[in-house]
């Protein structure tokens, strides 16, 4: 390869074909390749470097709590699950349709690393993708409000193909936060799809936002063109534990069990202080700690 033509390549930004060049070259010289043959095998290659590039900025992007796959999932620990149902939200027919999913079941039981694997998948079809837990959300509007950059945020929630809401059910949330949430419920709905997971049966969530007229607003649109999974079982991180003694799991969900959970969790003897996505106690950021779902 000339330096002339490395520099061309370098100026077209064409860093898969100058990668693979000389690979090429050899391949084409070897194999009787015509020029046309040639060619295509470089397009190729740099469309390839393009496409993991592109992959890798939306996974950036989507903010993911976790690296997640269905791959990776656990399937015969929880077999209430539906795989077939799992894999048929994976071909984002549902994002498409801006059609929405709640997954609603006890912590542990693998909610957050399914809506995850979805999104991850979502990307890989071409989608634009926002993760944020319901305590990221709501420090989101609180921060962007004090600064009068609220409008920034909602822009920011409406723009994705598929925005994923997850952790809804351990604690109250702080006031005016169903506001918030059905703010991006009602402009989202119809128009771009949403997934939410929850550790608490709908009728709670009244009592969760503080706010029963917005809850019943938020449900009342948000499950107009839900799918809605319902998951029971055991804790995955407490599988190997011989008690039924649930603690709050490093790195994921908060795993005490729901009061009358919709899967059936019984309620906890004592409720042990949730940590929110950001690491914070409840003590320094007592609205907004939270678990993984």
């Amino acid at each position: 390869m000339t330096d002339s033509l490395r520099a061309a390549l370098k100026e077209l930004r064409l860093s898969g074909a100058l990668e693979s060049l000389d690979v090429r070259l050899h391949e084409a010289a070897g194999h009787n390749l015509n020029h046309a043959e040639f060619l295509e095998l470089l397009v190729r290659d740099e469309l390839a470097v393009r496409s993991d590039r592109q992959l890798r900025r939306r996974v950036k992007a989507a903010q993911f709590r976790e690296a997640r796959t269905l791959e990776d999932f656990d399937w015969s620990f929880n077999p209430s699950i539906k795989r077939s149902q799992v894999y048929d939200l994976a071909t984002c027919r549902f994002v498409r349709e801006a059609k929405d999913v709640l997954l609603i079941g006890p912590p542990g039981v693998g909610k957050s690393h399914l809506v995850q694997a979805i999104g991850y998948q979502a990307i890989k079809c071409g989608h634009a993708v926002l993760y944020r837990s319901i305590f990221d959300l709501i420090r989101d509007f609180l921060q962007d409000e004090a600064v009068g950059g609220e409008d920034k945020v909602v822009a920011r929630y409406l723009k994705p193909d598929l925005l994923v809401i997850d952790d809804m059910g351990m604690k109250q949330l702080p006031k005016r936060s169903g506001e918030y949430l059905f703010e991006i419920v009602m402009r989202r709905y119809e128009t771009r799809s949403t997934v939410m997971t929850s550790n608490r049966p709908l009728e709670d969530w009244g009592k969760l936002l503080g706010d029963v007229p917005s809850a019943t607003a938020i449900l009342d649109r948000f499950l107009h063109h839900a799918e809605t999974i319902a998951i029971t079982g055991r804790s995955y991180r407490l599988r190997n534990r011989g008690t039924k003694t649930e603690e709050p799991a490093r790195g994921g969900e908060t795993a005490s069990p729901a009061r009358g959970d919709a899967s059936g969790g019984r309620k906890p003897k004592a409720e042990e202080p949730a940590r929110g996505s950001d690491g914070e106690s409840p003590e320094r950021n007592e609205s907004l700690s939270g678990a993984d779902a």
